[in-house]
């Protein structure tokens, strides 16, 4: 499955240890839920095992790793579901809130962010491991040419921290690529205050084009925005021609984005 295997104990320890780190709320508030995705040979099931502070669920698509798990982790049973993530419904194995930690697989990272979303409202944090490229761009604030969709739909409801970079060598077989631990902080924003299925299409299509100027990368929702108003051609060009449309979307922050959303609604 093109799996590399986190084999370097002291990274597994410090992912671990990320969990709620220096988040009174979240060390206070008693044991919460905590569910580990692709726990793999259970690198940081082992660590999270160990801390009172969490109950466990696990999730596993691959056969051989389940089997293993529950060979060599006594009372996995109830814990751990064989599945795969992006399909499971959540809300079956929580009642309310939980994190999540994980070394995710690299090539369906963004799609697990993607359901992190979805379940926005349930998940305060987020700890994981991802490839170093992703992570720099989840972080990475507006202006530079790594920011992009993800960067402005995760930055508009989590904190996100880089916390550190992992080589190559703390795997087995040893990826071509860097990676880096992430970790996400709901933030306090409960509302957008535009409509939320909108802006995620102003800016996946704003970034869809992303060197073209928002002018020319916005063009059919600029058009229907029009149609919507019955404006005539000379309303429309001047509708057309404030500032922010001569901006490429790397940018804009979140903010903006807000703002473009209404403008465009």
């Amino acid at each position: 499955m093109g799996q590399h295997f986190l084999t370097d104990q002291g990274v597994a320890k410090a992912i671990v240890a990320a969990l709620g780190a220096g988040e009174d709320e979240i060390r206070t508030s008693g044991v919460r839920d905590v569910l580990e995705v692709g726990p793999g040979m259970g690198v940081l099931t082992q660590y999270l095992l160990e801390r009172p502070d969490v109950d466990l669920k696990l999730v596993e698509i691959d056969g051989e790793s389940v089997d293993y798990l529950l060979t060599h982790f006594p009372g996995m049973q109830g814990r751990l579901v064989q599945a795969d993530f992006l399909r499971l419904p959540l809300e079956k194995f929580f009642g309310d809130k939980f994190l999540i930690i994980g070394n995710f697989p690299y090539n369906i990272s963004s799609q697990i962010f993607f359901k992190v979303l979805d379940y926005k409202e349930r998940v305060p944090e987020v700890v994981c491991m991802i490839q170093k490229e992703v992570a720099e761009r989840i972080a990475e604030k507006p202006g530079s040419k790594t920011y992009g969709i993800l960067s402005v739909l995760l930055q508009a409801w989590y904190d996100i921290e880089y916390l550190f970079t992992v080589g190559s060598g703390a795997f087995a077989p040893p990826p071509k690529v860097q990676s880096a631990v992430i970790r996400l902080r709901r933030n306090d924003r409960t509302d957008l205050g535009c409509d939320e299925s909108l802006f995620k299409a102003v800016v996946k299509t704003a970034f869809g084009q992303r060197r073209k100027t928002l002018r020319n990368s916005l063009k059919g929702m600029l058009r229907a925005k029009a149609e919507k108003e019955g404006w005539d051609e000379a309303r429309a060009a001047e509708f057309s021609s404030a500032p922010v449309f001569d901006l490429r979307p790397e940018r804009l922050g979140v903010g903006d984005f807000v703002s473009l959303t209404n403008l465009l609604a």
